[in-house]
């Protein structure tokens, strides 16, 4: 990831040069936050399984803490703005999931031995995460609203790709992994279609929808170089950096949609 990418990712995903405490905004904002709250819940398990796998392991303890970090914030923000009780109840499930979570990515050293509660866990926080995404946009009620939960929706399954990819390296329900990378590959590409096509969509999203597509051919190859019997070392660090190139890409583009009036 070149220099540019790097401040874009940590400016983008609010984990530089902000204020500790930052109110939403609007409804394209909870949208987008919430969104972001899915990625996470993939974002931190990725960091985890690179852990357990000594893949980059300075960079995924780093990932790790600031994806941790940043879901915490986020929640706080994304519990005050709750326009109504069923809303906030949705968060406030969330919280207790997320503590459960929590707990176990960072109870105990990461190992495999424990990746395989944490991806189940990961996987309720992701249900839950995705509930009040989707609550938001539906009290949208906009056709924009829906792009920032599908733009943001990207950005998820980028970090999802990732976090199967090492399950199935580290012998983690190998099948299972591979039928959801299958599942999410089918899903990345026909949400590109779909953000690139809309007619919200403008020049400037359609850049970045572009450098998303070249970054995706990367990030796609390092995935299908981890199917081997024994991933190099090599393959899996590949994973770790397009899965972050790509991320950057698309959280400018859910930035991007979440602007537009």
């Amino acid at each position: 990831m070149n220099r540019r990418q790097m401040s874009a990712l940590a400016l983008g995903l609010g984990l530089t040069g902000l204020p500790a405490w930052a109110q939403v905004k609007d409804l394209n904002d909870a949208i987008n936050k919430a969104g972001r709250q899915r990625m996470l819940s993939q974002r931190a398990a990725k960091a985890y399984m690179a852990l357990a796998l000594q893949t980059q392991p300075a960079q995924a303890e780093k990932i790790l803490s600031q994806s941790m970090a940043l879901f915490d914030r986020q929640l706080v923000e994304l519990k005050a703005f709750a326009p109504s009780p069923t809303i906030r109840d949705t968060y406030v499930k969330l919280e207790a999931a997320w503590s459960d979570y929590k707990e176990k990515l960072i109870g105990k050293a990461p190992s495999l031995a424990g990746a395989e509660a944490v991806i189940a866990q990961s996987e309720a926080v992701l249900a839950l995460a995705h509930q009040g995404t989707g609550q938001l946009e539906q009290t949208s009620g906009q056709p924009v609203g829906r792009l920032v939960n599908l733009a943001g929706r990207q950005r998820m399954l980028s970090q999802r790709l990732a976090k199967y990819s090492y399950a199935s390296a580290g012998k983690i329900a190998q099948g299972a992994a591979q039928t959801e990378i299958g599942k999410a590959r089918t899903e990345f590409l026909a949400g590109m279609q779909t953000l690139l096509t809309a007619p919200e969509a403008t020049p400037r999203i359609k850049q970045e929808l572009k450098l998303g597509e070249q970054q995706w051919l990367f990030f796609d190859a390092a995935i299908n170089s981890t199917t081997g019997a024994a991933p190099s070392k090599e393959a899996l660090s590949n994973v770790m950096t397009t899965s972050e190139n790509l991320l950057t890409v698309l959280n400018e583009v859910t930035g991007l949609y979440a602007a537009l009036a």
